[in-house]
């Protein structure tokens, strides 16, 4: 399957532009890294960037946004001429054009969907990793379903649902709609969970009078919780303290509109084979109830921890890797587990308790690594799993140069794995396997699993 770049030139300079609202007619091309199909309108060679298809088909295409300089169009397909193979009828009613932006591909079949996002992975390795298309198809990309969800649906442990003031002048729950704030009155969103359901945050705010967002989490040990969210006023400011400026004044009151939980935020208890984590019910975990398991398992047998070994976990967040680690590199080795938020590493220390030998400290992975790099203390093994933007340059870098034997990245965005990898392999760590798993059925999201070992030089 051939995908297409995010962002490739529009037409010829000067070429006539559509206006929002206007209604094209395209064939539609490749994937392209999310959640939408590459066309190009006849004559000029515009691009559109068009939701609700699929490569190959036909379509009247509805323009809803015009991207900066006109190099491109986003549009929306509202009528199929020619459909593919891999279309269906979406299980969501609130699926489609204008409706809820939560899922890309409810109209493509689970199988179709893995393919596509297969394809994606394997387009932005050669586009922005550097990878040769040989090296690619040599991988043998497949994308594999993670177990525990119902043919792509009923997987999502952790919704947070909107609660507006619908036409009616009732306050109603809902999901936003495709890159927009506005409100789309849902009462059942089919990739949660029906513990999920069963809080009742799909059916209004209920006692919750003055919340705004409701957070429901299902988590494997124990019952579902709400989480109440209100809009919360900043710190009046001291005396002599007042914003200055526009910028300033802007920023304080965006502050004013930024979702708060109502009061105390509840704990929940995650289990992952013979461990149990408790974690705050908005800290990070894992929304598929499968993909902790599989995650672990994958890093677990890559990284192949001996006793004695150091063991390096960034990113760590409550520490679903670390406490395995621990365990198995025993008293005689060590862990560290390095985390930016404080409330997770809390958490992290906590779920590490019996274990001595680990630790876990509140810190920007970029300055620990530098603090490691400056005396020289090599880790044996590293397990990293970055936010969307990637782990970035200058910590790929510091890797290189701490030269542990195995590293494992697991990776919610292939863009960032991929510009990582490219980085890695500069620095002498190379791609070893890859595995690329569908932890977000009927979204263009994925989860990559790469192993990186030394090349024995850099330059190669």
């Amino acid at each position: 399957m051939s995908t297409a770049s995010a962002d490739p030139p529009g037409g010829p300079p000067g070429a006539a532009g559509p206006a929002v609202g206007d209604v094209l007619v395209v064939d539609v091309g490749p994937v392209a890294h999310g959640g939408h199909c590459v066309a190009r309108r006849d004559g000029d060679g515009l691009v559109l960037f068009v939701r609700h298809t699929l490569p190959g088909e036909r379509v009247r295409a509805r323009v809803t946004e015009l991207g900066p300089g006109g190099r491109f169009v986003r549009a929306d397909a509202v009528e199929i001429l020619v459909p593919s193979p891999g279309r269906v009828v979406p299980p969501c009613p609130f699926s489609g054009p204008g409706r809820c932006g939560g899922c890309d591909w409810q109209h493509v079949a689970l199988g179709a969907q893995r393919d596509l996002k297969a394809a994606v992975v394997a387009e932005q390795l050669v586009r922005l990793g550097g990878f040769s298309p040989e090296a690619v198809s040599a991988l043998g990309i497949t994308c594999e379903a993670v177990p525990g969800d119902v043919d792509g649906l009923r997987w999502r442990t952790r919704v947070e649902v909107t609660v507006a003031v619908g036409a009616d002048g009732r306050r109603a729950s809902g999901l936003r709609r495709h890159r927009s704030h506005e409100v789309l009155p849902v009462d059942d969103c089919r990739i949660a969970t029906p513990e999920v359901l069963a809080t009742g945050v799909f059916d209004g705010p209920g006692t919750h009078d003055a919340a705004v967002a409701l957070d429901a989490v299902a988590p494997s040990v124990g019952d579902p919780v709400v989480v109440p969210l209100v809009l919360a006023a900043p710190p009046r400011p001291r005396r002599g303290q007042r914003p200055r400026g526009r910028a300033a004044t802007r920023r304080a009151a965006g502050k004013r509109h930024t979702p708060a939980p109502a009061g105390e935020v509840p704990e929940v208890t995650e289990r992952v084979g013979p461990h149990e984590f408790t974690l705050s019910a908005r800290g990070f975990w894992q929304v598929h109830p499968g993909s902790a398991a599989i995650f672990t398992e994958q890093v677990l047998a890559w990284l192949d921890p001996r006793p004695g070994e150091r063991a390096l976990d960034l990113y760590s967040g409550v520490g679903l890797f670390a406490v395995p680690l621990a365990d198995a590199v025993g008293p005689g080795g060590s862990v560290l587990a390095v985390e930016a938020d404080r409330t997770a590493t809390r958490s992290a220390r906590r779920n590490l308790q019996g274990r001595p030998w680990a630790d876990a400290v509140a810190e920007p992975v970029e300055s620990a690594l530098a603090r490691l790099v400056a005396v020289d203390d090599r880790p044996d093994v590293v397990v990293l799993d970055p936010p969307r933007s990637g782990a970035g340059r200058k910590v790929v870098e510091a890797l290189g140069r701490l030269a542990p034997r195995a590293v494992v990245y697991v990776a919610c965005d292939p863009a960032a794995l991929a510009r990582d990898l490219a980085t890695a392999r500069a620095v002498g760590l190379e791609l070893a396997a890859l595995r690329v798993l569908d932890a977000f059925p009927m979204t263009h999201h994925v989860e990559c699993l790469a192993l990186l070992v030394p090349t024995a030089d850099p330059t190669d």
